[in-house]
C-alpha cells in the first residue's frame, strides 16, 4: 500500500481558512492560528446539490474544490461538541494535484488510527494528522472519486483523541457538477 505524503501545514490551514470564509463560519482556535487575507477568501463557482464548487488564490496559487457539510453526524458517546465538519475534494494546479479527497473531522484525531470513508459499498482507508483526514493509498484515490461521481452517500468514520468514535454522513448529490466546475476553473 502506498501512503501518501502529509500534505503541506500551510496548504491545510489554507484550505481550513478558505472553507471558514465561504461559509462565514466563526473563526476557531484553528482557524486564528494564521488569519485569511480577503484576497485569499474562496469564491463560490457554484451549488450543486449537496456540493458547492470553490476557488481561492493563497499567495498566487489557485486552488480549487468541491465542499460539502455531513447531512448527519452521529458521535459515540453521543452529545460531543466539536467543531464542523467538511468533504473535500482538491485541485492545486501548481503542485499538479487533481481530486485530492479530505475530510476535516471536527476535532483532533486519535494518533495512529486510520479513518475509513465509505462510498456505498466501496471502503477507503484514510490516515489522520490533527483534525483531517486523506486518502491513504493514493493509488486509489482517482477509483474514489469515480465512485462518489456514480454514489449516492459518503460515510467517514472516525476516532478522537480522546476516544469518541464519530460518523459523518454526506450526500453525493450534486458531486459530479461541482467536480466539473472545478475541473473547468482550475486546469
Amino acid at each position: 500500500m502506498t501512503k501518501r505524503l502529509m500534505p503541506r501545514p500551510a496548504i491545510a490551514l489554507l484550505s481550513a481558512a478558505a472553507v471558514l470564509c465561504a461559509f462565514n463560519v466563526p473563526e476557531t482556535a484553528f482557524a486564528q492560528k494564521k488569519k485569511a487575507d480577503p484576497t485569499e477568501q474562496a469564491v463560490l463557482l457554484g451549488q450543486f446539490g449537496d456540493w458547492g464548487a470553490y476557488s481561492a488564490t493563497p499567495d498566487g496559487k489557485k486552488v480549487c474544490f468541491a465542499l460539502s457539510k455531513p447531512t448527519s453526524g452521529v458521535t459515540d458517546p453521543p452529545g460531543r461538541n466539536r467543531d464542523p465538519s467538511y468533504a473535500f475534494v482538491s485541485t492545486r494546479p501548481a503542485e499538479k494535484v487533481h481530486n485530492e479527497v479530505s475530510v476535516i473531522v471536527g476535532y483532533p484525531q486519535k494518533p495512529g488510527f486510520d479513518a475509513t470513508a465509505s462510498v456505498d459499498s466501496a471502503n477507503y482507508a484514510m490516515y489522520t494528522q490533527n483534525d483531517g483526514a486523506w486518502v491513504k493509498n493514493a493509488g486509489e484515490e482517482a477509483q474514489m472519486v469515480s465512485a462518489m461521481r456514480k454514489g449516492s452517500t459518503l460515510i467517514i468514520r472516525s476516532e478522537s483523541s480522546r476516544g469518541t468514535k464519530t460518523t459523518d454522513t454526506y450526500s453525493l448529490k450534486g458531486i459530479s457538477d461541482a467536480l466539473d466546475k472545478v475541473a473547468a476553473e482550475c486546469k
